[in-house]
């Protein structure tokens, strides 16, 4: 995609692919923050608390990231992935045996999350081209 249609509003909302990977690299900066919480037996703030809900919390890092160039944008998500792989590679194998909520967590933030943004992208592209 170019970098016209990948800055382009209107994918879901008024939110382009850049923010929408913006958004996809900060729920994995929110794994790579909390899963070493939750691997010691801790439990993370409530986004529902701290923000008034996850639509609260994904708008406000929305706004926030908005600003960031396509390219920062992209860098931000290699960089965070490539750390997020590392930790997950470090990880005890007991963390993923059964549905603990660290794997909970991992699937929430990470590899669950990824399909459903992919869905969006494709179904906006396939709209864009008539």
């Amino acid at each position: 995609m170019s970098e016209a249609q990948l800055t382009e509003p209107g994918v879901t909302g008024d939110w382009s692919v850049k923010d929408l990977l913006a958004h996809v690299t900060t729920w994995e900066e929110e794994a790579l923050k909390y899963l070493p919480l939750i691997l010691t037996g801790g439990t993370p703030p409530r986004y529902s608390v701290t923000y008034g809900s996850l639509d609260a919390f994904n708008a406000q890092m929305n706004a926030q990231k908005r600003s960031l160039s396509l390219a920062e944008v992209l860098r931000q998500l290699e960089e965070t992935h490539r750390r997020l792989i590392d930790y997950v590679q470090t990880t005890p194998e007991t963390a993923f045996t059964r549905e603990t909520p660290f794997r909970r967590r991992l699937r929430l933030d990470t590899y669950s999350h990824y399909p459903i943004h992919t869905r969006m992208i494709r179904e906006w592209r396939e709209r864009s081209a008539g």
